[in-house]
């Protein structure tokens, strides 16, 4: 449509005369207006609804129908109630006639014979009033559009999010269940007899499985921060333990490269903070990672600092410092972007993913933090971030370890569903040396079948198998079985560490969740945590 089509407006003239339609369309006739004109009222009905009639000039007294009559049927219909009226009548100008025209739905009236300069200036009143609601109506329009469109760009979102989600559970399933494999059987390893050789290999393949882990689950770190699902859950927390653990976890990789590895922290700072140990460990585990992998000579350091302290919080400076490659100023940016390196040939030299860094300054953001970097070429660098904690008097009260000869769980029996061979041969072994009698089977369905036919103290069922899942099989015994087997204690064992399925698996029954890799010493105090309950 052209301006000038956008602009004009069409007007429709309903007289049952024909002289009274000639002079109005005489009086009327303009560039910016299109006169339709017709001397049937029910022709003006079908008019109106093929055309987009703007203003009506409605004589009153008409055969067949009155001018009443044709106004209160267009002010009936949605798609006619818009049309501006004016009633064209020679009749008396009483005020019940006056009332009852605009009762009807009339803007007003025009009286016969008609004043063209009266005339000519309420119709431009109506012209003005009549675009600005055509331009209203396309407005209204555009916004719908731009609503449904909105809508269907949500729509493909939630469905992209639910494809990468399910995408991404899959794929933790998938991989994370043979890593829980290896990682298991690397432990059962350690604990048999060794020649030298073999107990350097056997480092070197836990090491190395652990560090596939770690790739992983930076991977699901960086979706789940980006869909906005990754929570901080602070806790309190023994600063001067967690820096110790994560520096003696490093150990090995400086020692390996030849490098130092000290770790400083400031004896003003409080023992005790409150803060997401699990987040913090995360963070300074990739820092330090990133400064041993870049540093061939020399030394890398974890300094823990005190910035300031109130009455109950604290500010805290973590910086961690190396003596490696160092990066160039055009390139200190682009070390934080997800899949990215500071330069090409890095990549192809030392390895890696280039998400550790990405990663780092997404959670400490997430945290409330601010991250910095300084950095010179083949002189190092230094990755340092600020954060405020609360901190608290008090000791955490210290917990030994169980041994794990401890013969606690002596002849308990446990229900393993799990349809992964190796996992069944590792778990199994695991739970036979703490002295547990163990059945295992591959799917939901058998594990319903075995519990029907036998007492057991404890389930480890896996949440994903053929013929019937861990979730659906716990959902059979919670609701279909009798006392007191209907309230066995279950733990998930689950692959993925996405918050929506461990959500589903305790809302299915289970009494706890164990992600696999995990660690065997946590499986077994949450089984003597639930064995124990009674």
């Amino acid at each position: 449509m052209s301006q000038s089509e956008a602009e004009t407006v069409n007007i429709l003239i309903v007289d049952d005369r024909p002289e009274n339609i000639i002079s109005l369309e005489a009086l009327l006739k303009s560039d910016h207006v299109n006169l339709i004109s017709t001397t049937s009222p029910n022709e003006a009905l079908k008019l109106c609804w093929e055309n987009e009639i703007s203003i009506a000039l409605v004589d009153v007294q008409m055969p067949e129908m009155d001018g009443f009559e044709l106004v209160e049927i267009l002010k009936s219909n949605p798609k006619t109630k818009d049309i501006l009226v004016f009633f064209v009548t020679a009749i008396s100008k009483e005020t019940k006639y006056v009332i009852k025209g605009l009762d009807s739905g009339a803007i007003d009236y025009l009286y016969k014979p008609l004043d063209p300069y009266v005339t000519t200036s309420k119709l431009n009143s109506l012209l003005a009033i009549a675009r600005a609601q055509r331009e209203i109506k396309q407005k209204n329009s555009e916004l719908e559009r731009s609503q449904k469109q909105l809508i269907a760009a949500k729509e493909q979102a939630e469905l992209e999010k639910r494809i990468k989600e399910n995408f991404l559970a899959n794929m933790s399933h998938e991989i994370r269940t043979p890593i829980n494999g290896i990682i298991g059987l690397t432990h059962l390893l350690k604990n048999t007899t060794l020649s030298s050789e073999q107990a350097y290999m056997i480092n070197l393949l836990d090491v190395s499985s652990k560090s596939l882990l770690g790739v992983i689950n930076d991977i699901l770190d960086i979706s789940k921060i980006e869909a906005g699902e990754l929570k901080i859950v602070r806790s309190a927390t023994n600063i001067y333990e967690l820096g110790e653990t994560v520096t003696a976890l490093m150990k090995y990789l400086a020692k390996e490269k030849g490098i130092d590895l000290n770790l400083q922290i400031d004896p003003r700072i409080p023992q005790i903070i409150v803060a997401d140990s699990l987040r913090l460990n995360q963070i300074l585990m990739n820092l330090l990672s990133n400064a041993i992998k870049f540093t061939e000579i020399g030394s890398v350091a974890l300094n823990i600092r005190m910035l300031d302290k109130k009455q109950s919080t604290i500010d805290l400076e973590f910086s961690v410092s190396d003596t490696g490659i160092g990066i160039a100023d055009e390139s200190v940016n682009k070390v934080f972007n997800s899949f990215e390196q500071a330069e090409d040939q890095i990549a192809h030299k030392f390895g890696g993913t280039g998400l550790g860094l990405s990663i780092v300054k997404k959670l400490v953001k997430l945290k409330g933090g601010i991250l910095t970097l300084t950095s010179e070429l083949n002189k190092g660098s230094v990755f340092s971030f600020t954060n405020s904690y609360q901190y608290l008097n008090e000791k955490i009260s210290e917990t030994t370890p169980l041994d794990k000869d401890e013969p606690i769980l002596n002849n308990i029996s446990i229900l393993v569903a799990e349809d992964d061979s190796i996992n069944q041969f590792m778990i199994t072994k695991i739970l036979k040396n703490w002295g547990i009698n163990v059945d295992v089977v591959d799917n939901g369905s058998k594990a319903l079948e075995s519990l029907q036919n036998k007492n057991y103290d404890l389930i480890l069922m896996d949440s994903h198998m053929p013929v019937m899942d861990g979730l659906e099989a716990t959902r059979k015994i919670r609701t279909e079985f009798d006392e007191p087997k209907k309230n066995i204690p279950i733990i998930s064992l689950s692959a993925s560490v996405m918050e929506d399925e461990q959500q589903a698996a305790m809302k299915a029954g289970v009494n706890d969740i164990v992600s696999k890799p995990f660690d065997p010493l946590v499986l077994r105090q949450k089984i003597i945590a639930l064995v124990q309950k009674d």
